[in-house]
């Protein structure tokens, strides 16, 4: 056992570093285009690793961000301004605290100040101010962007099975300072939103691909619950 537990954890940590260093890529050509200062950039990058590799992220890190700078990728076709959407998952949850409330709000304004010091351009902040923003709520927007984005968000939700579930446990341990029973009503109400959607899936792109298995996991997660 002690080996496999070994290799696992090596296997882990150089997936860690690889997601890092991809991730790093992209802050450094992205921030490239709006400002040479390299420092400044790099000061930025590691306050946003430092949040993203806090203790208490189990589910909304690094990982979390690699996952949706892909999709990105693979949807830049679908969006009009790639950079503005790439700045808004950067920071979407540089703030993330389990116990409050405002973290969308507070990611928001973190990011305004960020790409402002960037000298990014002012509609190109507002813009993001305002996607970050929407990422508390997940209703539909009139700004297509900002649609991807939020699907960008939840996609995790139409994953497999296997997949899902992992999400779920990672979950939990970002609300491990719950006991079960508080989780448990907390998640349900959760869980119970998404399902009151018309749509959770806001582009319909992700409503093809993923709204079926999303609502599937939601509902096997809502049933084990009870």
């Amino acid at each position: 056992m002690e080996p496999n537990n070994a290799t696992n954890s090596l296997k882990y940590e150089i997936c860690i570093f690889r997601t890092m260093e991809e991730l790093a890529i992209i802050w450094q050509e992205l921030t490239a285009k709006y400002n040479n200062d390299n420092q400044l950039a790099n000061e930025l990058w590691e306050e946003i690793k430092e949040s993203y590799t806090a203790k208490k992220r189990h589910y909304h890190n690094l990982t979390h961000l690699k996952y949706m700078a892909d999709h990105a990728m693979k949807y830049q076709n679908n969006l009009s301004d790639l950079d503005t959407v790439l700045f808004s998952i950067f920071y979407h949850d540089i703030v993330y605290d389990a116990t409050h409330k405002d973290n969308e709000q507070k990611s928001a304004d973190i990011a305004h100040k960020r790409l402002s010091q960037l000298r990014v351009p002012t509609d190109k902040i507002t813009k993001c101010h305002a996607q970050i923003v929407a990422t508390q709520n997940h209703i539909l927007s009139s700004d297509s962007d900002t649609n991807y984005l939020l699907d960008f968000d939840l996609a995790i939700l139409g994953e497999s099975p296997n997949v899902y579930q992992e999400y779920t446990r990672n979950i939990r341990k970002e609300y491990a300072i719950y006991p079960g029973f508080l989780y448990k009503r907390g998640r349900k109400k959760v869980l119970q939103s998404f399902l009151a959607m018309d749509r959770i899936f806001k582009t319909d792109v992700f409503y093809e691909g993923y709204e079926q298995p999303a609502r599937d996991n939601l509902k096997s997660e809502l049933q084990s619950l009870k």
